[in-house]
């Protein structure tokens, strides 16, 4: 089966399930391959990478011999956890995945078990372990030691284990053997560092896990219509949180193109300070406290690292993010290159982060952990930049690689900042200079009305001079700038419907950003649109379009960064912000329409 995959091109992007140890995460495919891992972080370098290169990039497969087989994939309930099933006249099987959560106090290296087991029948296995150093760009060696192989490179060592005989081919480990109904093999990937559990040590590892994902889960507070919808986003959303130093991943993959081959393809293995402020946002809502007060511990260090200083994204321990390479050699998704590591934005200026990360730091103080002296500190430090370079161009929320512009939500997200630090400082009677902050937001709030709402339209506009619409602008009702029933709103909301909406599906701009290619509608949006659909109190709408952006999600409930107009997956995958919004967006509407208004609300 793998070799025929080879032939046919990546398997979709849609077509897998995530899973993850905190520390790094894999995709395994429909056809029960781990065709993306890095290892052993989210930004090392690849190990398998065949989902951007079928021929170079490496997987782990194990594939039975079942003729004509029908394949499922399902999570057991409240977990990260994978089951992967394979149906045919001839016999069933099923391989279960996970990554072990925790590995002792220091976390340890990333620690993959893989449980075969034939459920019916008498079933044949082919198994093929094929790791790719360094992106594919490394030399590696394979050795037999005991009933393992090893695998080594200048960049890393792995281990695969098995109490099934495994065999070197080359630089690969293969095994083929045959499972009579009920019977178990395991298969273990790991560093090397310790004895491999096996057999009931590695029935017992996998229950441990389980385990505490149904007890991470558990401390969930939402309980509305669509609960299992939710938690599986944020079981999502904990996968890409950092165990080791609470930063966040916008998502754990690179390279996967926003447009079908074309060259929008990005390196989302970084905590953008935008979007793990965001994910502060969901995690509050859905009662899981510890994730947004060590995201906010993390901020914290980097403010006090530069200075006050901070840049918009950052790598997971918090050094500067680097610069974009090219990764020539692969093939790329289904043709899509260049395939790229790294991100140039990095360079970009986003004024937009200071509301976001204020934002989060007002619920955090709410609802979590209250703020300490030297984050007051920090926060004053940011305000006073946002005061003084409110009304400068830049890149922009969508990190447009063209000239700077004046963006409305750039604008918006500096009256944010100030107005969120503001409520701060009066809930805590904290010390600031209250009469020139408010002034200046107040400042801005006027400048947004005089320079972004168009008269002679009748609704707002994305930057000066323009007379076009972006997705961006339906977070004016959510942040608070604007009443959601104002009626100059709803002028704008239906101008986003007809210029950027296609059914459900919403885009987040029309414009020229100086990239090729089309890319697809951009989900994050969609969810927001539903969420303003229901502060405007046009609940029948809302829930359809929900119900209608819920439909594109892949078998499991993950959603990519943007759908296509075939309903395909583009971008990378599972993708942060996605998940977050549509948490957002189930919580308003439940409560909405439940008539509910005494639950949490920022």
């Amino acid at each position: 089966m793998a070799e025929a995959r080879r032939r046919k091109g990546s398997v979709a992007i849609e077509d897998h399930a995530l899973i993850g140890d905190m520390a790094t995460a894999a995709l395994v495919s429909r056809e029960g391959a781990i065709d993306f891992l890095c290892w052993p972080r989210f930004d090392s370098p690849t190990v398998f990478a065949s989902l951007l290169d079928p021929e170079k990039g490496g997987e782990f497969s194990i594939s039975p011999r079942l003729r004509d087989a029908r394949t499922l994939q399902i999570y057991l309930p409240d977990t990260n956890v994978i089951q992967t099933r394979w149906l045919s006249e001839d016999g069933s099987a099923e391989v279960t995945d996970v990554m072990r959560p925790v590995r002792g106090d220091d976390g340890g290296e990333p620690h993959i078990l893989r449980r075969v087991e034939a459920t019916r029948g008498e079933v044949r296995f082919d198994v093929a372990c094929r790791p790719r150093f360094d992106y594919a760009r490394a030399e590696g060696a394979a050795k037999k030691s005991g009933r393992a192989i090893v695998f080594t490179s200048p960049h890393a060592t792995l281990r695969l284990s098995s109490d099934v005989a495994l065999k070197r081919e080359g630089c690969d480990a293969v095994a083929s053997f045959v499972l009579k109904k009920g019977e178990v093999a395991w298969f273990v990937l790991d560093g090397g560092e310790d004895d491999a559990p096996l057999g009931d040590d590695a029935q017992g590892a996998l229950d441990s896990a389980i385990g505490w994902w149904r007890r991470w889960a558990a401390q969930s507070t939402y309980k509305g219509r669509w609960r299992e919808t939710v938690m599986r986003s944020a079981l999502a959303l904990k996968l890409m949180t950092s165990r080791d130093y609470g930063s966040i991943v916008a998502a754990p993959t690179f390279g996967l193109p926003e447009a079908p081959g074309g060259e929008r393809n990005w390196d989302y293995r970084a905590t953008w300070i935008r979007d793990a402020s965001f994910t502060v946002y969901a995690f509050m809502r859905l009662g899981f406290r510890d994730e947004a007060i060590d995201f906010m511990g993390w901020t914290a260090k980097r403010l006090e690292e530069n200075e006050g200083a901070l840049a918009i994204m950052y790598t997971l321990d918090g050094a500067r993010q680097p610069d974009e390479v090219e990764l020539d050699h692969l093939s790329g998704y289904r043709g899509a290159r260049p395939v790229r590591v790294g991100n140039a934005a990095v360079r970009q200026i986003q004024l937009d982060i200071f509301g976001e990360l204020l934002d989060a730091a007002y619920l955090s103080d709410k609802y979590g952990r209250a703020m300490s002296a030297d984050g007051w500190n920090a926060t004053r430090a940011i305000v006073e930049h946002v005061c003084e370079h409110w009304r400068e161009p830049d890149a922009g929320i969508w990190e447009m690689r063209c000239e700077p512009r004046e963006f409305l939500h750039s604008r918006l997200m500096c009256w944010v900042a100030i107005d969120r630090a503001l409520r701060l400082a009066d809930k805590r009677s904290l010390p600031c200079p209250r009469v020139r902050w408010m002034e200046a937001r107040d400042a801005i709030h006027d400048d947004i009305w005089e320079t972004f709402f168009d008269a002679e339209l009748g609704h707002f506009v994305e930057s000066r001079g323009s007379r076009e619409v972006d997705g961006s602008m339906l977070l004016m009702p959510l942040v608070r700038f604007v009443g959601a029933s104002d009626p100059k709103w709803l002028a704008t909301l239906d101008e986003i419907a007809l210029k950027l909406a296609d059914d459900s599906l919403v885009f987040r701009y029309r414009s020229d950003d100086g990239l090729t290619g089309r890319e697809g509608a951009f989900t994050a949006c969609s969810f927001w649109y539903v969420e303003c659909l229901a502060r405007a109190e046009r609940l029948d709408e809302a829930r359809m379009a929900f119900e209608k952006v819920l439909n594109y999600a892949n078998h499991l409930g993950l959603f990519a960064e943007e759908i296509g107009m075939d309903g395909g997956h583009l971008g990378n995958f599972p993708q942060a912000l996605t998940h977050l919004a549509l948490i957002s967006a189930a919580y308003f509407l439940d409560r909405e329409l439940s008539g509910d208004r005494t639950t949490w609300r920022p």
